[in-house]
């Protein structure tokens, strides 16, 4: 797999629901539209909660991938 270049990274392993969206949030809103975010999450419900909220908040999720210990998700903001 090819990487994919992004404009800002949050880790978020070891965070609990809701805060890796919180941060995510929070990371999109201060992004200009277009620009890309890669969050990493340990949590098992960020496989619901992160598609669910980008679909609300009008971004798009690019890229959703298992790395160790968890999942990367690839954002571009809406």
């Amino acid at each position: 797999m090819s990487e994919i270049a992004f404009d800002e990274y949050v880790d978020a392993i070891g965070l609990l629901c809701p805060l890796p969206v919180l941060r995510s949030r929070k990371v999109l809103a201060g992004m200009a539209r277009g620009a890309v975010l890669a969050i990493d999450t340990s949590d098992p419900m960020a496989v619901i909660d992160m598609p669910h909220f980008c679909a609300e908040a009008g971004h798009e999720l690019v890229l959703q991938s298992g790395i160790a210990g968890g999942t990367r998700w690839i954002i571009r903001r809406g």
